[in-house]
């Protein structure tokens, strides 16, 4: 859900800060799956259309996506305390406010009652210097890299009562780039969409082959397929990282 969140949140706010999509529709894009949401918290919470529009008029001039795991603060610059808590959350969004300013904003569950779900995002100081992500160009590579030994380590291991029809539809749906949705929004680049609705499939087949019996598989055999997988699932996070954060490349 953090990471699904936060990519809703970095696309659709820089469709809006691009002027491709309006403020209402951007806010509207981002909730309609993970439901209502706030910014901050007591006493000082606001609705995320309302946040949102502070931080343009505090200087927003984009969002950053970051999904960072241990030892791998994939999209931050810190401070320690940022990365830690991103890490623990899942995912981050750094609004980019100007040269010499960020503010660093995490995700989570948000209940109230016994009907009301929704995302709180709480706000922490960021560091402004641009986090070493990879290109576009080098994140799709990296992904069909990963996605060829993966494929290989899950469909070619012997003694192994098959793989699941969920993965193998997951993994024909790769040849189909009209299926798996698009989880950018408008004025992104084509490329950027193609590398986002590929590594969304590919996360899927990451988290249903984590789901696998092993009961069957040698030593080795479980040694090549969970480093295939943890692999596949660092060229998705790059995937979707590099994708997000290129609204504002220009690339054709």
């Amino acid at each position: 859900m953090s990471t699904a969140v936060a990519t809703a949140l970095v696309a659709w706010g820089n469709a809006w800060l691009t002027g491709h999509v309006g403020l209402d529709e951007a806010v509207d894009k981002v909730e309609k799956d993970a439901g209502p949401q706030i910014l901050g918290g007591e006493p000082a919470e606001v609705t995320l259309r309302r946040g949102l529009g502070d931080l343009r008029v505090g200087g927003m001039t984009a969002l950053r996506l970051a999904l960072p795991e241990p030892g791998d603060p994939l999209g931050l610059t810190g401070p320690p305390g940022l990365n830690r808590a991103a890490i623990e959350a899942g995912a981050a969004v750094v609004a980019v406010l100007g040269a010499d300013r960020a503010i660093g904003l995490l995700p989570a569950e948000d209940r109230r009652g016994s009907s009301y779900v929704g995302i709180r995002w709480t706000t922490h100081d960021a560091s402004p210097a641009p986090p070493d992500v990879p290109s576009l160009a080098e994140a799709d590579r990296q992904l069909t890299l990963a996605m060829r030994d993966a494929t290989e380590a899950l469909l070619t291991v012997d003694d192994f009562g098959g793989v699941p029809p969920e993965i193998a539809d997951a993994l024909a749906d790769m040849r189909d780039p009209e299926r798996g949705g698009h989880p950018l929004a408008p004025g992104y680049p084509a490329r950027a969409h193609r590398l986002a609705a590929l590594a969304g499939r590919l996360s899927l087949v990451v988290e249903l082959a984590r789901q696998m019996d092993e009961r069957g598989l040698g030593i080795d055999q479980m040694r090549r397929r969970g480093e295939a997988l943890r692999l596949l699932d660092r060229a998705v996070r790059r995937a979707l990282v590099a994708a997000c954060n290129s609204a504002f490349d220009h690339v054709p």
